[in-house]
């Protein structure tokens, strides 16, 4: 006989578990089915986590290596213990997806491991779904019970979180060996001699910053004639140009063709600027996207509705096509971002239970966390433009921050774009140290509909980071102090 729940959540990354725990706390019996070994989905295991775990060791070791002298600290040159840091990163990874593992077990969630797949509604109308390679964890110990598979689950409604895969290149498939993904880039087991980067977005610049500061020969291809290029156009141009200083070597216009393999190396063919070339390389990451993950799941034979780009259709509830199914996270349109899925799971359960809580997309952040860091909530000045908005532009750069002169990290500014008549904030971009906490305050600023006056009022403590976007604000009406 089928078990009953209230919701059940298909996929426990930062979409799907954030979601069944705001459910459990809202009184629903909630089940949750992932087909990992561990929860967290891609961001905790493979994503968010770890790449950020290597990006803030690297950072360690380009910082002991190229700039303690200059602040007087004199040590041997520093040596890498790869493994040492393969192994902080896979520790920091396990905590994490144990603790999400914790909040299920207080929360009261029940947690199925294996595929699911919906099926039609039972006769009184309940979706159902079949989990199959089922086990049931079993807390508190933890370990794995099998269950009789395959299994069955019904429930009123059925939220599909799972999330999305990286996309190859047309004519050269992943092999895991040379021609890899994030997934293995997050886990060589020694560093490149010379790194290949297809795709100059934010995983393909994160991952070449980690491998270049460890010693990688790393060159981007960006078929784009710039890096980034939902990110604000000087900013974009800036972020290129401090890479560049760093060693990466970028190629705009450039795209991949083929690829050639040498034994353990291979070469990379392109075209750029209607001449053929070819790179030699040993590892060649392929970072030219996201798909959303559909296999499997039994979405489109009962009748669901996908967008021309192949996302779910969902309303303002994040209900699907189909009745009592609801979609979050990559499978539905924006951002492939792992703070828009948890919004918007904890913004679905909360309208099932009849909270009129929405998702304000025009204050979703962006980060990329390269050295320095680029951060941006709201509008471009290109977007601004296109949609013939009046607006007015307060900039102002690190290199004027004492906080940042103290650090010895001067470059970048910050920009505050408001609307010339109303005063309002319609975007922040950010570039240089520290940005993807910087921009915390603009989202505030940008949520709450502060204007651009107000936040240049605010008290902001001195020294620090955040006077560069106080002055930038007063920038726009010509006031700033300091700039």
């Amino acid at each position: 006989m089928a078990e009953q729940f209230d919701l059940i959540v298909i996929g426990a990354g930062p979409g799907g578990y954030v979601a069944a725990i705001r459910a459990s706390q809202l009184g629903m019996k909630v089940a949750v089915v992932e087909k990992r070994p561990t929860l967290g989905g891609v961001c905790l295991n493979e994503g968010c986590i770890p790449s950020k775990a290597l990006l803030d060791s690297s950072e360690q070791f380009a910082l002991a290596r190229d700039t303690f002298a200059l602040h007087g600290i004199e040590i041997e040159p520093p040596r890498l213990n790869l493994a040492v840091m393969l192994a902080r990163k896979d520790d920091l990874v396990k905590k994490l997806t144990d603790g999400v593992a914790y909040l299920f077990k207080k929360n009261n969630i029940k947690l199925f491991s294996g595929t699911a797949r919906l099926i039609r509604p039972d006769e009184d109308g309940l979706n159902q779904v079949v989990v199959e390679q089922v086990f049931h964890l079993n807390f508190p110990n933890g370990e794995q019970q099998p269950v009789e598979a395959p299994l069955q689950l019904k429930a009123p409604r059925v939220l599909l979180a799972t999330g999305s895969a990286p996309i190859p290149l047309p004519t050269i498939p992943f092999d895991g060996e040379i021609v890899v993904s994030a997934r293995e880039a997050l886990s060589f087991p020694q560093v490149p001699e010379h790194l290949v980067v297809a795709g100059g977005g934010y995983i393909g610049l994160e991952l070449g910053s980690v491998w270049r500061r460890l010693g990688a020969r790393v060159t981007v291809l960006e078929m784009l004639p710039t890096l980034l290029p939902t990110m604000d156009r000087q900013m974009s141009d800036v972020l290129r140009r401090l890479l560049k200083k760093q060693g990466v070597d970028i190629k705009l216009g450039a795209r991949v063709s083929g690829l050639r393999r040498l034994g353990n190396k291979a070469l990379v063919q392109f075209s750029q600027e209607g001449e053929s070339s070819e790179l030699d390389c040993d590892r060649l990451l392929v970072a030219i996207g996201r798909r959303p993950l559909l296999d499997g799941l039994g979405f489109e034979e009962l009748g669901g509705t996908l967008t021309e780009q192949g996302r779910m259709v969902v309303d303002a509830d994040y209900q699907t096509t189909i009745p009592g199914v609801y979609a979050v996270g990559d499978l539905i349109p924006g951002p492939m971002l792992a703070h828009k899925a948890s919004e918007e799971g904890i913004t679905c359960v909360e309208r099932m239970s009849a909270r009129q809580t929405s998702v304000n997309y025009d204050a979703l952040p962006g980060v990329v966390y390269t050295w320095p860091e680029g951060a941006s909530v709201g509008k471009t000045e290109e977007q601004l433009k296109d949609a013939s908005v009046p607006y007015r532009t307060g900039k102002f750069n690190f290199m004027a921050n004492g906080r940042a002169r103290a650090m010895g990290e001067i470059e970048g500014f910050v920009k505050v774009l408001a609307h010339a008549e109303t005063d309002s904030i319609l975007g922040v971009h950010i570039i240089g140290p520290r940005a993807s906490e910087l921009i915390a305050e603009a989202v505030t600023a940008l949520q709450s509909g502060v204007t651009a006056r107000q936040l240049g009022m605010q008290f902001h403590a001195h020294p620090t980071l955040s006077e560069a976007l106080k002055e930038a604000a007063l920038a726009i009406h010509n006031e700033a102090i300091h700039g």
